[in-house]
């Protein structure tokens, strides 16, 4: 509760402080500050990064504020970057030196136009709060609008998250019109908190995620289609990977997630990502996501994963607890969610999927957003029109147990329905860290031709008949509806 109090305080300061003399006009010659984000860049404790763009070039000024007040801008270290991007100016700041639990106001700018945001730094307790999105993936401002209002409404049902995850595809085709669409919808969403960003297939434009988002870049693979990056929030360890690395992941990044997951002694183990391994929709018929149920999975299991997210597919599909894609207790095995679609682009089920992509079996929950069937108890005959709408995820850790809601924001009502909870127990102090060397595994052409050899034997020997098997129902259904 003191935390939450400290946080409001802050924010109300932050406005009457700083937003009063922010000035951002849009008259020829001025400066235009947009595309705001926070995020997590190494220690959460102490450390963020704060990138922006402007319409032209100027100064990149960070200051600082502890409780909206105190100016502790000179304490800290800040090292700053503006270069020229498709046009605009982009502008980043890694801030290092901030104290633990503090809630931080922020303003940036070039020393006399202004915008300003709040951040909390980790407090290193064992209770951890956050929001998972995936796929606004908008073209037009109205799209970009429907997204908007779902993070508001998980916001309004989780207040006070230490920051919220964009498991992928920010926009449609990663454009400077649809970044700026992107931005008008949600740069007041983003300046109030820190975001984990996760590249989607859609922002995988030559540099485009990178530029967006001043993330630590370290360890990454790559960085010219998306970035991987970890790290740590109380007693939960995460990594963030990019599933464009490779059409769907590299041979050197599998390694670098075995590594990282095997660094930590955290209770709980998480992995953001784009590409979902298990869904139901039209996706998980190519051999890129489908290689993620081999690949990625194995290095889950190997290395007790507690819980997966991704995006991708549109849908909502949470998974039974799998060790080797197969159903095992829950202290054993690693759950997958696909968080479904904050957006308004949303697929429907492609029955031919189960017992052909993966068993019926180890499939818990699905939710169809476009339709609003439903999937439940080996059920998928259940339609709810109260099903159609923006969906978001809540996620709770406080010591041993992970508590997960999923919510759907109704299209016609605006009412917030639970679709999914889930509550994961196990017990804390067990995971012991077995790796503690430097984890660096950077793309080369003997990894690239690795990589693609990996991807092809499973391809050949594995999805090919798979896909076979499922063309005649898939050539039927195109016939029928003209969805391929």
């Amino acid at each position: 509760m003191k935390k939450s109090m400290f946080k409001v305080l802050s924010v109300v300061l932050c406005f009457a402080l700083l937003f009063g003399g922010a000035v951002s006009t849009s008259a020829e010659g001025s400066v235009e500050i947009s595309r705001i984000h926070c995020t997590v860049n190494g220690d959460t404790a102490t450390q963020r990064g704060i990138s922006w763009f402007t319409n032209v070039e100027t100064d990149t000024v960070v200051e600082i504020y502890s409780l909206g007040l105190i100016n502790v801008t000179d304490a800290l270290t800040i090292e700053t970057e503006c270069k020229e991007w498709d046009g605009n100016y982009m502008h980043k700041a890694d801030i290092s030196g901030l104290t633990a639990g503090v809630t931080y106001t922020y303003r940036i700018g070039d020393g006399e136009v202004w915008e300003s945001g709040t951040f909390t730094t980790d407090n290193g307790d064992n209770i951890v709060n956050f929001v998972a999105v995936a796929d606004i993936q908008a073209s037009s401002l109205e799209n970009f609008e429907v997204g908007q209002a779902t993070i508001n409404a998980a916001f309004e049902k989780m207040p006070f998250a230490d920051f919220y995850v964009n498991l992928g595809d920010f926009t449609n085709d990663s454009t400077n019109e649809e970044w700026d669409y992107y931005a008008e919808a949600m740069d007041g969403i983003n300046a109030a908190q820190t975001i984990i960003p996760v590249a989607g297939n859609h922002d995988s434009n030559s540099g485009w995620f990178d530029a967006m988002f001043a993330l630590d870049t370290t360890e990454s693979v790559q960085t010219n289609n998306g970035v991987n990056y970890s790290f740590d929030y109380g007693n939960v360890h995460v990594a963030v990977v990019n599933t464009n690395d490779m059409i769907a992941i590299s041979n050197a990044q599998l390694t670098w997630l075995e590594n990282d997951m095997n660094s930590t002694d955290k209770d709980w183990k998480i992995v953001f990502m784009h590409k979902s391994p298990y869904s139901l929709g039209k996706d998980i018929k190519w051999p890129d996501a489908c290689y993620l149920q081999e690949s990625l999975a194995a290095v889950c299991d190997e290395t007790n994963v507690d819980l997966v997210m991704s995006g991708h597919d549109h849908m909502y599909v949470r998974t039974k607890p799998l060790n080797d894609n197969k159903v095992v207790d829950q202290e054993d095995g690693t759950t997958y969610i696909l968080a479904g679609t904050a957006g308004s682009k949303r697929y429907e089920f492609r029955k031919f999927i189960l017992d052909n992509y993966f068993s019926q079996e180890i499939l818990d929950v699905a939710v169809s957003q476009a339709n609003g069937e439903y999937f439940a108890n080996g059920n998928l005959d259940n339609l709810d029109e109260t099903n159609k709408g923006g969906v978001f995820n809540t996620v709770t850790v406080v010591d041993g147990v992970l508590h997960i809601e999923s919510y759907v924001v109704g299209d016609e009502s605006g009412e917030t329905k639970m679709i999914d909870e889930l509550t994961i127990v196990k017990a804390t102090g067990e995971n012991t860290a077995t790796f503690t060397g430097e984890n660096v595994q950077k793309s080369n052409i003997a990894d690239m031709a690795g990589s693609l050899a990996s991807l092809a034997k499973y391809a050949l020997g594995t999805w090919l008949p798979m896909f076979l098997r499922t063309l005649p129902d898939l050539l039927t259904e195109y016939a029928a509806t003209g969805t391929f």
